[in-house]
């Protein structure tokens, strides 16, 4: 999140809102993590007086067209949005900012007024967004190294074909691939691969021609459908794994059936597996092959987990919020605990009983405790072991001159 979908919202309603007006006046945070290689007055400065002309997209990028280069271009990243006051456009968990929020939002990178008095805002809570200012945008990277976008460049079903026959990667991760097809992202890509009935870790190149008539299918009617509800997620179908993919684990269904969480393509992948199989002959090879982790490896799975493509990261939910300059924040004033990892460090030794006839097995538990340590010393730095031998012999000689005076 965003996908070509949100992104495509975007350009729509700056298109339709915007375009062939004039900026009046503009305001660029000063945050250099998002705004990218220009200093925010000099930003403001090649925006001032410009007309817009067009809005652009390819992928999960838009960029505006002025009246003179250069472009103000926007990579959405995992929370950036497109807000312009008093008109509706497509919201999304991870953009979080509220109708009832300060405006311009104090997470807004760009903030533009145009001579009407129409005023729009890039907004991004996470800072995983960039913000460039370029004279061709689709000239220079990251645009110009995207695949072709699955809405406006869509393959033919041959071309389609074709391109599988040869990928030995798995589907989902293929489909990720932004220089393969642009604009698909993590929750596009489950949705067509359960809509297309293949099983997200599938090897591309085996797929059968079937499977992948219906892929390319499923690919163009899921974008399209998305699109036609202006990406309101609210409106998507009810057989759409979309509603559930946030679910925990054992709560998730789609039309009764369960969904299961692994992890494809390095994310976080929701899937039906009583209707997503592996090929016989790819699941017989995985049970068959030796590895540390099983291939359908189960993750935890984040109530809060969008899995956008920037890093899910995700790099994810519990990260600070982040201000127009950068600083931390967060709903409470106060920052964010993070719960500490479980390690394997050595445990206590059990507390042992007082009575004396254990005295000997506790010795000889102790024995056995200090010859491991020992050896495992020895293994770290050599000069220790005569030190913990020494100290063994004195406490030995201390217990017996005790056991005398006790007599």
């Amino acid at each position: 999140m965003p996908e070509l979908p949100e992104v495509e919202a975007a350009r729509r309603a700056i298109e339709e809102h915007c375009v062939g007006k004039k900026i009046k006046r503009s305001v660029v945070a000063d945050d250099a993590k998002v705004i990218e290689g220009v200093p925010p007055s000099d930003f403001e400065a090649s925006l001032l007086g410009k007309t817009i002309l067009a809005a652009h997209r390819k992928g999960k990028n838009m960029w505006l067209q002025l009246d003179s280069p250069p472009f103000p271009s926007f990579q959405f990243g995992m929370a950036g949005a497109i807000y312009i006051k008093g008109v509706a456009v497509t919201k999304y968990k991870r953009s979080a900012v509220k109708d009832t929020d300060k405006w311009p939002s104090k997470y807004s990178k760009i903030f533009i007024e145009l001579d009407d008095g129409l005023e729009l805002s890039f907004t991004d809570k996470r800072r995983f967004a960039k913000v460039r200012l370029l004279k061709d945008p689709a000239t220079v990277p990251p645009i110009s190294e995207l695949g072709p976008d699955a809405l406006l460049e869509p393959m033919t079903i041959d071309e389609f074909i074709n391109s599988l026959s040869n990928r030995k990667t798995s589907i989902k991760a293929l489909l990720l691939d932004q220089s393969y097809i642009s604009g698909i992202g993590n929750w596009i890509a489950d949705e067509v691969l359960y809509q297309a009935r293949i099983h997200p870790q599938q090897i591309a190149a085996t797929l059968s021609k079937e499977s992948c008539n219906t892929l390319h299918k499923c690919i163009k009617e899921v974008i399209e459908k998305a699109i036609e509800v202006g990406a309101d997620s609210s409106q998507f179908p009810d057989n759409w794994i979309f509603h559930s993919r946030e679910k925990k684990p054992g709560k998730a269904f789609v039309d009764g059936k369960k969904i299961e969480f692994i992890n494809a393509g390095g994310r976080t992948t929701g899937y039906v597996p009583e209707v997503q199989k592996l090929s016989e002959k790819q699941a017989a090879k995985a049970l068959g092959k030796p590895r540390k982790q099983p291939t359908s490896q189960r993750i935890k799975h984040n109530d809060n987990e969008d899995d956008d493509d920037d890093n899910d990261f995700d790099a994810d939910d519990d990260t600070d919020d982040v201000d127009q300059q950068g600083k931390k924040t967060s709903d409470n004033g106060k920052l964010n605990k993070r719960s500490s990892g479980r390690g394997r460090g050595n445990r206590p030794l059990a507390k042992r009983k007082s009575n004396e006839s254990d005295h000997d097995t506790d010795d000889n538990e102790n024995d056995r405790y200090e010859e491991k340590m020992t050896w495992k010393s020895s293994k770290k730095n050599p000069n220790k072991v005569e030190k913990m031998a020494k100290q063994k012999v004195e406490t030995s000689q201390k217990g017996q001159q005790s056991k005398k005076r006790a007599k």
